[in-house]
């Protein structure tokens, strides 16, 4: 299914959107990948959810991608004799171990690694960061707080320690459990929440064996401290703004977005801008016009994707929300200051023969009458190169792969199509000039970029472009291959 914009939507399925007839009119929305929040619902519930959007791919001829998103550890206080208490500016409040029900004075924290690494003057936050504590005194069991920012705090409200390194691992049991099941049946992307360290990456990866791309949530401060690492270790990345904005003066939260989407392009990895992006669709049909520029700024910014989350999952409007998004990419698309801010902020890369080539097809492409640049590929090495380059005409991925060309549909501009196995580059070139009029990207009388890597069917060999025309009669008389 062709879109008219290179940039990707995904979109979490929820209550809203658990049927067959409600998960393919997303799809035909613009909904490119479907985010599975592990959070939520039983496995029973994912596998069925996963059944059915397999089955939308099977009768739609598209390649659909699809995330489960991890839930993470999850901190939260403990319960209350009266359910909540007023905490007023200035008052003393402490946290500890005592299992006994809170009230004004005190509640349980039962996380005893949170005081293992609190020093006094750090900072805690209860309810997304309504409540704001400061640390005077602490030891292994307990925290004695001031209030700087008051209000109502009542059972198991999340807390935030924004300013500590938590010696915890970002997979819980639950975690663990929920990964085997995903991993087994069959996702393209595992998102994992809570990540602090490249050791959590790591950690994931031992336990996913391959079978799915790991995408980094970035959502607190130490992950922004220690992106370049994190980013190295992941497959792609998701800058998660909802936590981010609560751990974080939300002021921060712009330019740190900004600075990480032009990382991830740099290193050729997709990267997804998250978090109350249509947050007002929820419960309108329309959006604000904030929104809509929020969502504006991060497709100028070069984002490979963008997401929705409630409104697609439990909103009351999510056809019309994915509609908006789509809307949204493909009027900022056509305008000549998204290619102008597109193409100033490319970079010079690497110096590997890949890329090279791909350096080279983008030039070739935007300077000659190209229609399309096609590319062969077994890992989608190849393709997200390609994408980095953010051409001005359209990317088809060609893949004998089916679980590669799932994950390319995550990655900006890529155009997905299963192939044969190649064996000989004239066959690729037939198949690339197919590829490229059966899916309306070029005519006969056109000419196309193509990019392959022999010997085929090897990772990382790219080191081949060719300009061939799409008459598959003209490509045999001037091959003598």
């Amino acid at each position: 299914m062709r879109r008219m914009r290179n940039v990707k939507i995904v979109a979490t399925l929820g209550p809203a959107s658990d049927t067959y007839e409600m998960i393919r009119a997303l799809h035909e929305a613009g909904a490119d990948v479907f985010r599975l929040n592990m959070s939520h619902g039983s496995h029973e519930e994912i596998a069925e959810k996963h059944a059915i959007i397999r089955k939308i791919e099977e009768d739609t001829g598209s390649s659909i991608g699809i995330l489960a998103d991890l839930q993470g550890p999850k901190l939260r206080v403990g319960v209350f004799a009266d359910e909540s208490e007023m905490l007023e500016e200035g008052a003393k409040f402490r946290l500890d171990l005592d299992t006994a029900e809170g009230d004004s004075n005190r509640v349980c924290l039962p996380h005893p690694e949170i005081f293992a690494a609190l020093e006094p003057g750090k900072t805690l936050l209860v309810n997304d960061g309504k409540i704001r504590l400061t640390v005077e005194a602490c030891g292994a069991d307990f925290a004695d707080c001031v209030v700087v920012a008051g209000g109502v705090i009542s059972n198991r409200k999340g807390v935030n320690v924004p300013d500590v390194e938590l010696p915890l691992a970002a997979l819980s049991d639950k975690d663990r459990a929920d990964l085997e099941f995903v991993a087994e049946l069959g996702v393209d992307w595992m998102a994992l929440s809570f990540v602090q360290r490249p050791a959590d990456v790591e950690e994931a990866r031992d336990l996913v064996k391959g079978r799915a791309a790991i995408l980094s949530k970035i959502e607190k401060p130490n992950a922004v401290e220690r992106f370049d690492e994190i980013l190295a270790a992941s497959d792609g990345i998701m800058v998660a703004r909802g936590d981010l904005g609560v751990e974080l003066p939300v002021q921060n939260v712009p330019p740190i977005q900004k600075r990480l989407v032009r990382k991830c392009r740099k290193v050729a990895k997709p990267v997804i801008v998250a978090t109350q992006m249509l947050e007002s669709m929820i419960e309108s049909p329309m959006p604000t016009r904030a929104e809509v520029s929020d969502v504006a700024t991060a497709i100028y910014e070069g984002a490979d994707a963008v997401m929705l989350s409630a409104e697609s999952a439990a909103g009351s409007y999510p056809i019309e929300a994915v509609t908006t998004m789509d809307r949204v990419a493909a009027e900022v698309e056509q305008d000549p200051t998204y290619t102008q801010i597109i193409e100033a902020s490319r970079s010079v890369n690497g110096g590997s023969v890949a890329d090279g080539i791909v350096a080279a097809a983008r030039e070739i492409a935007e300077t000659a009458d190209i229609k399309a640049i096609c590319c062969f590929t077994q890992s989608g090495t190849t393709a997200l190169l390609v994408a980095r380059e953010r051409p001005r005409v359209p990317i088809i991925a060609l893949t004998p792969l089916v679980g590669t060309a799932r994950r390319l549909a995550l990655s900006w501009g890529c155009n997905c199509v299963i192939t044969g196995v190649m064996d000989r580059f004239k066959g690729a070139v037939v198949g690339a000039a197919k590829a490229a009029r059966e899916q309306g990207f070029a005519g006969e009388n056109d000419q196309i970029v193509v990019t392959a890597g022999v010997p085929f069917n090897v990772t990382g060999t790219t080191n081949i472009l060719r300009v061939a025309p799409c008459d598959e009669r003209l490509i045999y008389s001037t091959d003598p291959e």
